[in-house]
């Protein structure tokens, strides 16, 4: 295998699980779980431009994480060198605030697939995590502070506890991400406002039980159950769009590279 077809292959448990619909949820849901460590929500509250460039942030999130998933290996290592000199730039390269990033990312997109209904036996639980020290390798955090399998990811959110908290920031990220800033025209004449608060709000309800005590998201009886039966009806509902609407581009050019494409 040659090492310019990227950083992950199909057969990698990273690849099922970046390539899955339910990585739209996963990737709300992880913004609303980083934004519970203060000192890191203070640092994009400060930096961020999220408020001015709403589409533009998470644009930019999601092309990171398809890059590094997807593209060939010298142009994740690229991009993952440009995101850590700005982080260098702004100060943000903390390595235990970059762990919770990354830990939340993780744990995010893994615990959203599996209960949205993505086949994944525990030994793929443990394999995604393991392969996913190497997104926390090229953003400068070392790999010998990174949980390996989900009981060490399990161990890292008990042990960081006691760090966390829904600040004003982040209630303010939390609003933002359920009532984004759109254009006018796309609000009212097309179905993407309530399309993203039906996403918003279901990604919300899949946060751990911790986050949403931290937020005061009253606890309802059978959360859990009808969470988890709305999140595999979403991410069936998504199955059945053409791939080009929730598919980013990379992922398709690495199929042909790979000589996978349909």
């Amino acid at each position: 295998m040659s090492p310019e077809l990227g950083l992950y292959s199909p057969e990698s448990v990273v690849w099922k699980v970046h390539s899955d619909p339910s990585m739209i949820v996963g990737g709300i849901r992880a913004l609303l779980q980083q934004a519970l460590h203060p000192v890191a929500m203070d640092g994009v509250a400060k930096n961020s431009n999220f408020r001015d460039d709403a589409w533009g942030r998470l644009q930019r999130t999601g092309d990171y994480v398809s890059t590094l998933s997807f593209a060939p290996r010298k142009d994740a290592e690229a991009l993952a060198s440009r995101v850590r000199s700005v982080h260098t730039k702004l100060g943000l390269d903390d390595p235990h605030l970059l762990l919770w990033v990354h830990m939340s990312l993780v744990d995010s997109f893994v615990d959203v697939a599996l209960r949205s209904g993505l086949a994944l036996a525990p030994q793929d639980l443990d394999q995604y995590v393991l392969e996913m020290i190497t997104f926390a390798e090229l953003v400068g955090i070392n790999s010998d502070s990174v949980p390996k399998n989900m009981q060490e990811l399990k161990e890292y959110f008990e042990n960081i506890a006691p760090e966390l908290e829904a600040s004003d920031d982040a209630k303010r990220a939390a609003l933002f991400l359920a009532v984004p800033p759109m254009p006018t025209v796309i609000r009212f004449a097309t179905p993407a406002a309530p399309a993203w608060a039906t996403l918003s709000a279901l990604a919300t309800a899949a946060l751990p039980q911790w986050a949403r005590k931290l937020y005061a998201i009253p606890a309802l009886p059978g959360h859990e159950t009808v969470t988890n039966a709305a999140l595999i009806a979403t991410r069936s509902t998504l199955k059945l769009l053409p791939e080009n609407i929730f598919q980013p581009p990379i992922l398709k050019e690495a199929k042909i590279r790979w000589g996978i494409a349909s």
